[in-house]
């Protein structure tokens, strides 16, 4: 009989090999466990080990990432949005499945949610904004803010 103590376990602490594996992989995601272990002098089976434990733990993964730029996507909108007589996670729900937005947040500020919405074009915007967002019940107001340049844009979801 297993007794749990109602506590949520911490993850397990990376050390600085793992630091090390996830850092090669974050540059190239196709590095091979031989590739890894040569750089950092230890065995092919090492990182294997070392990976198959972090997968399993589930405090990383290996994950293919697109660049919107390669595929055309031009034009990336940041939007505030604004509820009002629909329940903000519904809203949220809905605007997610709109294949254009990339990020969708529920906020406690000045939005309701934060949205990060990427297009082809600079002449979809406004049929994007008024067709799509406008569109979806429950929006009272819309602010919009268009990236005029990228300066930083990782997808590492924790910074190590």
């Amino acid at each position: 009989m297993q007794i749990r103590s109602g506590r949520t376990p911490l993850p397990p602490s990376l050390d600085s090999l793992d630091t090390s594996i996830i850092e090669i992989l974050r540059i190239n995601g196709r590095a091979t466990n031989q590739d890894i272990a040569e750089r950092l002098s230890v065995t092919a089976a090492t990182v294997s080990a070392r990976l198959q434990k972090m997968e399993e733990a589930r405090v990383m993964r290996v994950v293919a990432v697109t660049d919107f730029a390669a595929h055309g996507y031009n034009v990336i909108i940041a939007l505030g949005v604004k509820v009002q007589g629909r329940d903000v996670s519904d809203v949220g729900q809905a605007l997610a499945r709109l294949p254009q937005i990339l990020s969708v947040n529920v906020m406690n500020g000045e939005h309701d949610i934060e949205l990060l919405v990427a297009l082809r074009e600079f002449s979809e915007v406004q049929r994007f904004l008024f067709d799509h967002i406008a569109g979806v019940d429950g929006i009272a107001h819309i602010t919009s803010g268009i990236a005029v340049d990228i300066v930083k844009f990782e997808f590492n979801v924790v910074p190590l």
